[in-house]
């Protein structure tokens, strides 16, 4: 895919595995833009892993700190962003999350999100006795909060990264062109 200047940031949101760092590192490296994750921000901030955090000052310290990184970057240009499955779950973060950029949310199948963060064990929320019950239980939680809080929705499930960054990037020239704000 071509450069393309877009007149604005790209942020994803989703849940975990749904493809937000991967797809974003594509986007990033195909638009010209600088990829930036909101939990990598957090944790070089913080100086230890997310799961230290959780572990040491619990979730609700890492959620402050994941607005706190969510808010330095408002007003700041050529950004893809990924952001952390959970900032979905602060009120407070729909509104920045738009000051950021255009807001796609990822999804994919409750099957293949278990697959793909299977492979992961450093986790903090998936450190339960199952799991999948709680991958379920924190979908059904989330999957309302993405759908409301982004402007554009895409499935990757049975899409390569390239695929989905292409649709993305093709949807934001067509709301450019259509004169949207992105």
């Amino acid at each position: 895919m071509n450069k393309h200047p877009l007149s604005t940031n790209l942020v994803l949101v989703g849940f975990m595995g749904s493809g937000k760092s991967s797809v974003g590192r594509l986007l990033a490296t195909y638009l010209g833009f600088r990829f930036v994750d909101t939990d990598a921000m957090v944790v070089k901030k913080a100086g230890q892993p997310i799961s230290e955090i959780f572990a040491q000052r619990g979730e609700a310290a890492f959620r402050e700190e994941e607005t706190a990184a969510l808010r330095s970057l408002v007003g700041k240009q050529l950004l893809v962003v990924a952001t952390g499955g959970g900032i979905v779950e602060r009120e407070e973060n729909h509104p920045l999350l738009h000051e950021v950029g255009f807001v796609v949310a990822l999804s994919a199948t409750e099957e293949v999100i278990f697959e793909r963060v299977s492979r992961n064990n450093k986790r903090p929320l998936l450190q339960t006795p199952n799991p999948r019950a709680t991958i379920s239980q924190l979908l059904a939680k989330r999957a309302p909060l993405y759908e409301a809080v982004a402007e554009w929705h895409i499935d990757s499930t049975t899409k390569t990264h390239a695929e989905v960054a292409n649709e993305i990037i093709a949807e934001a020239r067509r709301r450019t062109a259509d004169g949207a704000e992105c």
